[in-house]
């Protein structure tokens, strides 16, 4: 059973979330909402607790969340103190001890147009509960590397489909060394404190010895803070996103900085017609890719691409060869 999760409740609320916390490894998310039932997510389907902290199928059974109980919550895992935790609420996300990552909803105020200066009112959560997946990436090791030198790997992934867990140990192993490289001075940008699951500085999953991490900052912003602060041998960064994150990605690969990262998107030929990964795939940054999806409900590495291989499957904008190593592996 893991403290961390259990430790998350109220100490008059812990015999309420024993039996769920006694099933960590197989949850997902636990929804809280005020005026609603409790939504636990496991193994990809939806349940409710009823009064007793039991699960149930049926929503009349189950325990309505109050304004209340989310505010004891709220307060729990502030360590009492709203105040110290400003700037992540202002994210809509609290990173707490364990990993496990709370995200929050509620009434916005704006300190000026465009910029969030707080939330107040919040009246929705939701639990990630965290999981650490040590080999996820063993089976994509070896095309990693090419006589002991690590490829820029680019991970294509929808939603949900294991992106982060797969990026995490690939930091890992990269970071520790392996049977096809040495260990490297691994950069990890974690603007949303996914990756290493950073609770007051300090990483709460393995990330690697060798790792060192900037927890909350833009990527953008944190890449170049990197590159002039820890000569990081490579850059880590999961999510890609809008121009400036490209531009910095391009910069630090121009200063031979290795780059892993994840992007959203269904394959190959999605990713190409996002805006400004057409520019890093025209001077063929990367060297490798990686394409996750789902089969039969399990999360899987559904396509490995190459060097060439990549940007002539990438001309004729069809990536469904199947024609890959490793395909089929699981995350």
């Amino acid at each position: 059973m893991s403290d961390s999760l259990l430790g998350l409740f109220p100490l008059k609320w812990r015999e309420f979330w024993r039996q769920v916390a006694e099933e960590e490894q197989s949850l997902q998310e636990i929804r809280l909402r005020v005026n609603c039932p409790i939504f636990i997510i496991k193994r990809g389907e939806e349940r409710y607790l009823n009064e007793r902290g039991c699960y149930t199928d049926k929503p009349e059974e189950a325990h309505i969340v109050s304004e209340e109980d989310l505010e004891a919550f709220l307060q729990h895992i502030c360590n009492y103190s709203l105040y110290a935790f400003e700037d992540e609420i202002r994210q809509g996300f609290i990173t707490v001890a364990g990993g496990h990552r709370v995200g929050i909803a509620g009434q916005v105020v704006l300190e000026k147009p465009g910029s969030i200066r707080t939330m107040k009112h919040i009246s929705f959560m939701n639990i990630r509960i965290a999981h650490e997946i040590k080999g996820a990436a063993d089976k994509v090791l070896p095309g990693l590397y090419i006589n002991g030198d690590l490829k820029n790997t680019l991970i294509i992934s929808p939603p949900g489909c294991g992106k982060t867990t797969l990026l995490r140990d690939m930091i890992r192993q990269i970071s520790n060394g392996n049977a096809y490289g040495r260990g490297l001075c691994v950069g990890v940008v974690d603007e949303r404190s996914e990756i290493a699951g950073s609770y007051m500085g300090k990483p709460q999953n393995d990330v690697g010895m060798r790792t060192d991490v900037l927890d909350a900052c833009p990527k953008s912003l944190g890449m170049m803070l990197l590159l002039r602060s820890m000569a990081p041998q490579v850059i880590a960064i999961d999510e890609l996103g809008g121009r400036e994150d490209m531009e910095a990605l391009h910069m630090a690969a121009a200063c031979g900085t290795k780059i892993i990262a994840t992007i959203h998107g269904g394959g190959l030929a999605d990713v190409c017609r996002k805006f400004g990964v057409e520019n890093l795939l025209r001077e063929r940054i990367f060297e490798y890719f990686l394409i996750l999806g789902k089969r039969q409900g399990q999360c899987r590495i559904t396509h490995c691409f190459g060097g060439e291989e990549a940007y002539a499957e990438i001309g004729r904008n069809d990536y469904d060869s199947g024609r890959v190593s490793w395909a089929g592996a699981v995350v």
